[in-house]
């Protein structure tokens, strides 16, 4: 894959603690694996040009609960950690802004904004006016322009999209971990198969 340049989806494979990262392509093929640790790498971003990758990892060989941020240089392999204020909590969720040059963390205790590699991180609570923005880099948003996201149903296990209206209607059942494709596609996971489906 030709990083920043090919389509391609970063997913988790493996459970609990021997969950890795890995990357393919759209049209399938043999996935790529990018990360080779012992401990969990959970809730992949891809950054918007496509050449970084932000997760969380575990926090040891026994428990895969998401403990530290890190971001890795798709283009060198290089990785750096995000460090979390000490009040803040663990870290539940990580995504890109917009531009790429900052970083949006869901905590326990509070949302985050970190600059991205490779400015100096500056970990900093996101302001309550500017929360509703901050909250939708962690969204899978639909449409260009969005028109949608997705969220989970009532159901467990069932998946929504929640247009304009604010009402909840049935995407899919029985799936989990879904992700935007493209612009006018959606994909999540039905058992360990990759659907992708699109928004017409």
């Amino acid at each position: 894959m030709d990083i920043g340049q090919d389509p391609y989806a970063i997913f988790v494979g493996g459970q609990g603690t021997n969950s890795d990262l890995y990357a393919v392509r759209p049209e399938g093929g043999p996935p790529v694996r990018i990360t080779f640790t012992n401990v969990a790498e959970l809730a992949p971003a891809l950054s918007p040009d496509g050449s970084g990758l932000a997760f969380l990892r575990g926090t040891s060989l026994t428990d895969s609960t998401p403990a530290s941020i890190w971001v890795m240089n798709l283009l060198n392999g290089g990785e750096r950690e995000l460090v979390l204020p000490k009040d803040a909590g663990r870290p539940v969720d990580v995504g890109w802004g917009p531009d790429g040059k900052s970083l949006i963390v869901s905590a326990s205790k509070g949302l985050y904004r970190f600059s991205a590699p490779p400015a100096e991180p500056d970990p900093r609570p996101v302001p309550a006016a500017e929360r509703a923005r901050a909250e939708s880099t962690l969204a899978v948003l639909l449409g260009d322009p969005v028109f949608s996201r997705v969220v989970p149903c009532k159901v467990r296990r069932d998946l929504c999209v929640v247009g304009a209206d604010g009402k909840p209607r049935l995407l899919a059942q029985a799936v989990r971990d879904p992700a935007r494709w493209g612009a006018d596609s959606v994909a999540f996971f039905v058992g360990d198969w990759l659907q992708i489906r699109p928004l017409g």
